[in-house]
C-alpha cells in the first residue's frame, strides 16, 4: 500500500508540474489505448465470427460469376472493411492530436515564463526555470504518447490489411 501511495503521489506531483495540458495528453492517451485494445480484441475475438459469417453467406449462393453474384461478393466485402477499419481514422487523429498538445503546453509554459520575466524583469530565475520546465513537459510527453500511438496505429492497421485481403481471398467465383 505504501508503494501505490508513493507511486500515486510521484505521478500526480508530475502532473502538477506539467499544468493542465498534461491532463489532456492524459485522457486522450487513455481513450486512444482503449480504441486501440478494442480494435485488437475485435480482431482475436468478434472478426472470426464476422469472416465466417461473410464466407458462409457466399458459399450459400448457388452461383457466383453474374454480375449481381459480383456486387453481393462487393457488398460483403466492403460490410467487412467497415467493421475492420471502425475506429482506425479515430486513432490516427488522436496520434496527431498528442504532439500538437504537447506544443500548447510549451506555448503555455513559455508565456509563463515571458510573465515572469515582465513582471521581475528577469530576477528570478527559479520561477523562470519553473516556467521552462513546464514548456516542455508537455512537449515530451505529448511525442512520446504519440510515438506509442504510431506503433500500435501501425500493427492494427496491418492486421486490418491483412484480413482484409484473407477475406478477399476467400470469396472465390470458382463456381
Amino acid at each position: 500500500m505504501v508503494w501505490f501511495d508513493s507511486a500515486y503521489e510521484a505521478v500526480s506531483r508530475f502532473m502538477d508540474m506539467g499544468g493542465n495540458v498534461l491532463w489532456l495528453i492524459a485522457i486522450l492517451l487513455f481513450v486512444m489505448w482503449a480504441l486501440i485494445f478494442e480494435r485488437v480484441w475485435y480482431f482475436k475475438a468478434g472478426w472470426k465470427k464476422d469472416v465466417a459469417q461473410a464466407i458462409s453467406t457466399w458459399e450459400a449462393r448457388p452461383e457466383r460469376k453474374s454480375w449481381a453474384a459480383h456486387q453481393i461478393r462487393d457488398k460483403l466485402i466492403s460490410e467487412a472493411r467497415m467493421q475492420i477499419n471502425q475506429y482506425l481514422p479515430v486513432i490516427k487523429t488522436m496520434v496527431a492530436l498528442c504532439p500538437l498538445l504537447g506544443l500548447l503546453g510549451t506555448v503555455t509554459g513559455m508565456i509563463e515564463v515571458f510573465n515572469i520575466m515582465a513582471v521581475t524583469g528577469g530576477g528570478d530565475a527559479k520561477s523562470m526555470a519553473g516556467g521552462v520546465s513546464r514548456a516542455t513537459i508537455p512537449t515530451m510527453a505529448g511525442m512520446v504518447a504519440a510515438l506509442s500511438g504510431v506503433f500500435a496505429n501501425t500493427y492494427v492497421t496491418r492486421v486490418a490489411q491483412r484480413e482484409s485481403e484473407f477475406l478477399e481471398d476467400n470469396l472465390t467465383t470458382d463456381h
